[in-house]
Order: structure tokens, then C-alpha cells, then sequence
């Protein structure tokens, strides 16, 4: 009898240790897949808000709670901006938003989407941008898988006790620029350019380090524009805008390709063509307005520069174009052609053919 009742005691122990781990290996396969989202800006940016945050929603609504988002603003995985496409192709996020150019000289042939006077609206630039990097500089982003990318809605002067109007009134200022291209163009126009990323923009503006920046409205609330600016110099309305820069919403490609299709294909439905025009749309040409009545409530002033003026600033920077026609050509490629055929990707995406 007692052999017996220890034979039943240890059974039951071993059909509860098995449903234990049942349960536990149940447990584990409900887990969801995180995908770890770095950005350069704060959680309160318009980036976020309107775009990362979105997106990963839908992500999460679509697979049923088995893919979700863990985001991290304001480079909280450590590093730098311009660091951020690294990350992503070392596994140290699986997914990025970030500025590629950051990284000056490493992606060339997509520059040709930063040099000026390029796109006016953001949701026509991002469809050209994604159409003319899967044709021609896709090499440039080995070892990122591209979800989506975009253009922002066009950088404008903001100064602080500045009132340029003219191309000499720019003469010698110091301004801030995003990256290598923008750089560039102010240096073509006389100013003196200051390259750093945004997050470093509100702080070198207040203590003077630079007398003004080149950011597109969408920047605003990040950078607390309305205070920190209280002029706003700008091309004409529905002028191809000063400097365009591309953004990237990368995933690391080992990362996609461990998926299983089911959750490839949630991640699918949600890239290409479409999300690169709904990013430039949403997180950009929308916004302008509310950001603009901002600047205006606290009292800013805003010049839109003539069309007179407009052509000179376009004939003074010629030669930034020549230059990336230059450094294009000096790799094998064509520049000539390349600049052309973006152009006119521009131009047909704004035109809805």
C-alpha cells in the first residue's frame, strides 16, 4: 500500500512538473515579437507622435499583438545620430528612424534628394525618393532592410536678431545645416555654415553659436522653434524649397528575414511606395499650418523672399549640384543623368501620374 501511494504522490508530481512546462512553453511561443525602434528625438517629437508611434500601432493591431514596438527616443541605445544606420545593420536596434546623410560620403547617390531647390511638398519628394533608391542606390543601404523613407517638408531660414531679405544680407552669417549637401548650398550662398544634428540646434542657437538654422517646420515642437527663432526667411510660395533632407525607416535586414512570413507580410503591407508618401504626408506637408500659426501667435515675423530674389539664390548655388554631379561621375556613375531623372520623378509624383 505505501509503495503504492509513493508511486501515485510521484506521479502526480511528474504530471504537474509536465504541465508546468507545457504551460511555460505555451507562454513562450504567446510572447510577442519586440522590435527595438531608435530615434534621435525626443518621445514629444512630431516623428514620433505622427509617424513611429503610428506605425508601430498598426503593426501591432495587424498581427494580432504578436509583433509589437519597444521605442527608444533621444538615442536612449547610446551613440550618435549619425551612428543610428549602424545600429541598425549591427542588430543594436532592429528598426531605425534616422538621417543616413548624417553619415557624410556613404550614400552618394541619394544626396541628389538634399541638393536645393529639388521638391516643394514632402508626399511627392518621399514617392521619388523610394522609387529612385530601389532603381538606383539600393547598394547604399546593404544590411538595412528599408520600410519606409521621406523627405521633410523643406528647410527655411529661422533666425534670432537676424532680418536677412537678400543673398549679401546672408553674407558671413553663421547657420546651422543638417547635413554635408545643406552645408553646401549655404556655403554657395555666403553664409557660413555649422553642421550639427537637430538635437543639438536650440541650444547653439540661444547662446549664439549660430545666428540661425535651416529646419523644416516639422521641427518645430522638437526644437522649440517659436521661442528660441523670431524671424522666419523662406523661398516663394510653391517654390521648390531650399534643401530637402531624406529620412530612413530601416529595419535590420537579418532581423526581417527571421520572421515568419505571417509577420514579414504585417511588415510588408506597411512599407513601400504607399508608407513612404503617407510618412511624407502626415509627418510633414500636415503639419505646416499648425506649426506656422505657432511662430505666429508668439509674435514671430515671416519673409517670403520675392521671385527676383528667388532666381539668384537658385543661380548662386549651381555649383552645389555640379559638385555632387562630380563626386557621382568620379564613382562610376552618372550624375548628370541621375539629377535628371530624380528631378523628374519629383515632377511626376507631383502630378499623380
Amino acid at each position: 500500500m505505501k509503495q503504492h501511494s509513493k508511486t501515485f504522490r510521484a506521479g502526480r508530481v511528474l504530471a504537474a512538473l509536465a504541465l508546468g512546462l507545457t504551460a511555460a512553453a505555451g507562454a513562450r511561443a504567446a510572447d510577442p515579437v519586440v522590435l527595438k525602434v531608435a530615434h534621435f528625438l525626443p518621445a514629444t517629437s512630431s516623428a514620433q507622435i505622427n509617424l513611429i508611434q503610428p506605425w508601430c500601432d498598426r503593426i501591432a493591431q495587424e498581427s494580432g499583438q504578436r509583433m509589437v514596438c519597444q521605442i527608444y527616443p533621444a538615442m536612449q541605445l547610446g551613440g550618435t545620430p549619425a551612428q543610428l544606420f549602424d545600429q541598425a545593420k549591427d542588430g543594436v536596434a532592429d528598426i531605425v528612424w534616422t538621417v543616413p546623410t548624417y553619415a557624410a560620403g556613404r550614400f552618394v547617390k541619394s544626396e541628389v534628394f538634399e541638393l536645393p531647390w529639388i521638391a516643394v511638398k514632402a508626399e511627392a519628394g518621399s514617392q521619388a525618393l523610394w522609387e529612385y533608391v530601389h532603381k538606383f542606390a539600393l547598394d547604399e543601404f546593404k544590411g538595412v532592410h528599408p520600410i519606409f523613407m521621406h523627405l521633410h517638408d523643406g528647410a527655411l531660414f529661422h533666425f534670432s536678431g537676424k532680418h536677412p531679405r537678400t543673398l549679401e544680407d546672408l553674407k558671413g552669417l553663421k547657420i546651422r545645416a543638417a547635413t554635408r549637401s545643406n552645408a553646401r548650398t549655404i556655403e554657395a550662398l555666403g553664409a557660413v555654415p555649422v553642421q550639427m544634428p537637430l538635437p543639438a540646434v536650440p541650444d547653439a542657437l540661444s547662446k549664439g553659436v549660430v545666428d540661425g538654422v535651416t529646419v523644416p517646420w516639422e521641427s518645430a515642437p522638437a526644437i522649440k522653434l517659436a521661442e528660441i527663432a523670431s524671424y522666419h526667411f523662406d523661398v516663394p510660395e510653391g517654390a521648390p524649397r531650399l534643401s530637402n533632407t531624406i529620412f530612413l525607416f530601416g529595419m535590420n535586414q537579418a532581423r526581417y528575414d527571421s520572421l515568419p512570413p505571417e509577420l514579414k507580410k504585417v511588415i510588408d503591407d506597411n512599407s513601400g511606395l504607399k508608407a513612404s508618401a503617407w510618412a511624407g504626408r502626415v509627418g510633414f506637408d500636415e503639419v505646416i499650418p499648425k506649426f506656422k500659426a505657432q511662430a505666429k501667435a508668439a509674435g514671430n515675423q515671416f519673409y517670403d523672399m520675392p521671385d527676383a530674389e528667388y532666381r539668384r539664390f537658385v543661380e548662386a548655388t549651381r555649383g552645389v549640384s555640379q559638385e555632387w554631379i562630380a563626386a557621382v561621375d568620379a564613382r562610376g556613375g552618372k550624375g548628370a543623368e541621375l539629377l535628371a531623372v530624380a528631378r523628374n520623378m519629383v515632377k511626376s509624383h507631383a502630378s499623380g501620374r
